[in-house]
């Protein structure tokens, strides 16, 4: 387990705090690996979900997997050529709302939750969908939404440990983390 997150954090530090931009030829694995703001919401996701879950660890997979589904959704819709206005403003929107939801606390019934990560994955799907190599689309679908899964298991699991340890105070800390390295991303840009 410990080598696994020490993986984990290498990764993260290894992904420098670029924003993904188009024309990225990265494998879709890598790609959000890429972005500080796609990995901030991406593990975002997981720690709001774990404060959500509480007992209730049907919420745990519901949030995550409709972040997973409009991803998805928003991935199509790039490759079908469909254009989405203000993608990247949406993006960073995503960071500071789950930030800001996860340091308040949030707890929105699961439909709602569920709801609020769908509109912003379908960003980051399409997004990620623009950057897409010219073959292989499938492969690189598949692969991001691999590594959007391990970085909310990250989140979930950092989540429900540092709960365990500290309690809410501590996750809802890992919320200002979350929002304060968004306003990294807004000012580098």
């Amino acid at each position: 387990m410990r080598g696994k997150i020490w993986l984990t954090a290498l990764l993260l530090v290894a992904a420098g705090p670029a924003v993904a931009h188009p024309g990225h030829e990265a494998s879709g694995f890598l790609h959000p690996f890429t972005g500080l703001d796609h990995l901030l919401v991406m593990v975002g996701v997981g720690l709001w979900a774990a404060l959500l879950a509480g007992r209730k660890p049907v919420i745990a997979v519901a949030v995550p997997a409709a972040f997973l589904a409009m991803m998805a959704i928003g991935a199509a819709a790039g490759f079908a050529g469909i254009k989405l206005p203000l993608a990247e403003a949406g993006i960073l929107a995503s960071v500071f709302v789950i930030g800001g939801l996860i340091i308040g606390a949030v707890r929105l019934p699961v439909a709602w939750a569920m709801a609020v990560v769908g509109l912003f994955a379908v960003f980051h799907g399409y997004a990620h969908a623009l950057e897409a190599p010219a073959n292989s689309a499938g492969g690189y679908i598949l692969g991001f939404l691999a590594a959007t899964a391990l970085l909310q298991g990250v989140g979930l699991a950092l989540g429900w440990g540092v709960r365990r340890v500290v309690g809410d105070l501590g996750v809802r800390a890992l919320g200002g983390v979350v929002l304060a390295a968004g306003a990294v991303v807004l000012f580098a840009n």
